[in-house]
């Protein structure tokens, strides 16, 4: 088995490096690479001006790293008075590290359903949570609680930037290694993967096996036509590890 990593920065990067070092054969082929966001230098102010019990909530561990520089660069401390969610227990970890401070996150489902069946998210009314997240995205949540009576405001701390490939030198290289199998995290991931491969090679892109993190990517995929479809039970690199490896 062949693997093809398209997770983005760091992360995609500690993927190859553990498949690697198992004994599997893994290629790197980040569609994205990430960029301050336009609303990024906001950050701030749109902070100081949350009540006490407001929410901050980062969609993604990108969302904690842009914050943190734009916090670091002003001067800025993260207050202890608001309350910070995500959807991870990767992304909690990792701002928790960051901050010092305390983060809730759903542990049994790391999406956005999981979080708002957590208890502290039943009653909104008057609250307001800022969504720290890329371009684009998924918009559930938000909307979900803005119908529990929230106030809700997003903030573009990063952007995603595609990467420009030479369409048939990459499928040719991914071929010659006997590719089988894609490791695609998010729902951008894998629509930038299918505008990647020319329409002549859908056929060989589909016939792979597609590893994802979400019922919601393995639905998408399956609309797109993937038979082979396998679920990590989490998003952390881990997880993906031990369920390639399985």
């Amino acid at each position: 088995m062949a693997v093809l990593v398209t997770r983005p920065d760091e992360r995609g990067k500690q993927l190859v490096d553990l498949l690697n070092q198992s004994g599997m054969t893994a290629l790197y082929l980040p569609l994205f690479s990430f960029q301050c966001g336009a609303e990024l230098e906001q950050l701030p102010s749109k902070l100081n001006q949350l009540k006490v019990g407001d929410y901050v909530f980062f969609v993604s561990r990108s969302a904690v790293d842009f914050s943190v520089k734009i916090l670091k660069k002003s001067g800025f401390q993260w207050r202890e008075d608001l309350r910070y969610i995500t959807v991870g227990q990767n992304t909690a970890q990792y701002f928790s590290c960051q901050s010092e401070r305390a983060i809730h996150y759903p542990i049994s489902q790391e999406n956005s359903e999981g979080l708002l069946a957590l208890p502290q998210m039943q009653t909104l009314s008057g609250r307001r949570i800022l969504i720290l997240r890329g371009n684009g995205g998924r918009n559930y949540f938000a909307e979900q609680a803005t119908s529990r009576g929230a106030i809700v405001e997003t903030l573009e701390c990063y952007r995603r930037e595609p990467i420009n490939y030479n369409q048939e030198e990459q499928i040719d290289i991914c071929k010659r290694s006997g590719t089988d199998t894609l490791v695609v995290t998010s729902l951008e991931i894998l629509r930038g993967l299918i505008e990647l491969i020319p329409k002549h090679e859908q056929e060989w892109l589909k016939s792979c096996r597609l590893v994802t993190v979400s019922e919601r990517i393995a639905d998408a995929a399956k609309n797109y036509g993937w038979q082979t479809i396998i679920l990590s039970p989490k998003a952390d690199n881990q997880s993906l590890l031990n369920t390639l490896l399985s």
